[in-house]
């Protein structure tokens, strides 16, 4: 009976709220099976406007009983018993997230990701001409992991540091928002894993690079950085075992040709660095840092330092060529942007200026992808392999054949082969070239 009674008076309270509202359309379902608390009273929550809907009816409704109540407020009791899981849900993601962002600042995410990209071209570079995209996908992730750890423990290092210059005092450890025993516990995991993955899944010697570059950064250079302004330089040899470590992992040896990418490195860092230690000398100086900026106040020994190591990488281009490495176009186009570089650097040396010291810092930032880059492009391969027992596994490069002379009588015209994997029960192709285009190759299957 009552049932039928609080029918009637929920209608009635609802199609007078409907003719009295400017939105006729307007109701809450949510609060609509809200309204009562487990003992029959007005939920105080809701706002004023919620509680007159519910509350100003004309004719009154008899009291209803707990167990009818509990009937028309179902969703009132599921809709608490959820909200805690909604907050916790939400107070997870929230942590997560604040976790997530201190571990991408710990590691110096961005300059992990250049190291990663060097290591990565120099896996490329000594895989010969069939790169496994699966080894180098390890590779990769074993390297930013190392890099992560490195990174995150040169921080934990120099969090007194870091507080005192602006740069660098909003990072997690000066600012607080990590504890030094988790940021601790994160670089050991990840130094750790990155290489046990570069062990298992590349070679021993990979991970032996990998594990002494860490040491050398985390334990020498970053101490050093408080001691002695030959700081620089081994920091720059810390940048250069990145593309030696890919080689390493890719062929498995360090071999000559794969000193030309690790010497760019070295070589390119100087002028690098130089100018950002100029750039940055008044908060080097707050920081307590030795600089070899901060002990030349005309910065004429900073610039020609830059200047010399600029010089110093114009020889490469030839070198790769000279050893096989790359093509004769690497020598131009590295030529060209050595000489860019050369010129910032000598721009620098002749006006010590702000403006011109961020120029070459700018210079320096553009000219190492486009240096990787073309190295890629012009590389030579001189141990082709053939799709044998994972086809899935491995891709094929282009790449510039070498020219061997078949016969002493016919040394004009050459013929070009190389061998490149061909369909499934099939052997692999036969590149030959034809003069005068040795460039364009003809295809021809040979049945097994």
């Amino acid at each position: 009976m009552w049932r039928n009674s609080a029918t009637v008076s929920f209608s009635s309270k609802l199609l007078s709220y409907s003719s009295s509202s400017a939105n006729p359309n307007y109701f809450h379902y949510a609060s609509a099976f809200s309204i009562f608390s487990p003992n029959g009273v007005v939920d105080q929550t809701l706002s004023p406007s919620h509680q007159r809907f519910y509350c100003s009816s004309a004719v009154p409704s008899p009291s209803p009983s707990s167990g009818s109540v509990i009937k028309l407020g179902f969703l009132a009791n599921k809709s608490a018993a959820f909200r805690p899981l909604c907050l916790k849900a939400r107070d997870a993601v929230q942590l997560a997230r604040h976790y997530g962002r201190c571990y991408w600042e710990l590691s110096k995410a961005r300059l992990s990701i250049l190291v990663v990209a060097t290591s990565g071209t120099g896996y490329v570079l000594g895989s010969g001409n069939a790169v496994d995209l699966a080894g180098l996908c390890y590779t990769c992730a074993g390297t930013m992991m190392v890099a992560a750890s490195a990174n995150s423990l040169n921080q934990v290092f120099e969090i007194n540091n870091d507080a005192k210059m602006k740069r660098t005092r909003l990072r997690p450890l000066p600012s607080g928002r990590i504890a030094i025993p988790h940021a601790v516990t994160w670089a050991s995991s990840v130094g750790f894993a990155g290489t046990a993955l570069l062990a298992w899944k590349a070679n021993m010697l990979a991970a032996g690079l990998a594990a002494s570059n860490l040491v050398l950064y985390a334990f020498v250079y970053t101490p050093l950085k408080q001691i002695h302004p030959v700081n620089t330089w081994v920091g720059a040899v810390v940048g250069a075992i990145p593309p030696l470590l890919g080689w390493a992992a890719a062929s498995g040896q360090i071999s000559l040709n794969g000193l030309i990418l690790p010497a760019a490195l070295y070589f390119w860092q100087i002028p690098h660095f130089m100018a950002l230690a100029y750039l940055c000398r008044d908060d080097y100086a707050a920081g307590g840092y030795r600089m070899f900026s901060l002990a030349d106040a005309s910065g004429r020994r900073t610039a020609a330092v830059a200047f010399r190591n600029c010089l110093y990488l114009i020889p490469l281009g030839f070198i790769a060529y000279d050893w096989g490495v790359a093509s004769g176009w690497f020598c131009v186009e590295s030529s060209v942007i050595n000489l860019a570089i050369s010129a910032a650097a000598f721009s620098f040396y002749r006006d010590r200026t702000t403006q011109k010291a961020r120029r070459m810092f700018y210079a320096s930032l553009l000219y190492l992808p486009v240096f990787m880059s073309g190295l890629l492009f012009h590389r030579l391969s001189d141990n082709p392999q053939c799709l044998a027992e994972n086809p899935n596994s491995i891709v094929e490069l282009p790449s510039f054949p070498e020219a061997v002379t078949e016969s002493e009588e016919d040394d004009q015209k050459k013929k070009v082969r190389y061998v490149t994997a061909g369909p499934q029960g099939r052997a692999p192709v036969a590149y030959a070239s034809i003069a005068p285009f040795p460039f364009l190759p003809v295809p021809s299957y040979v049945d097994q």
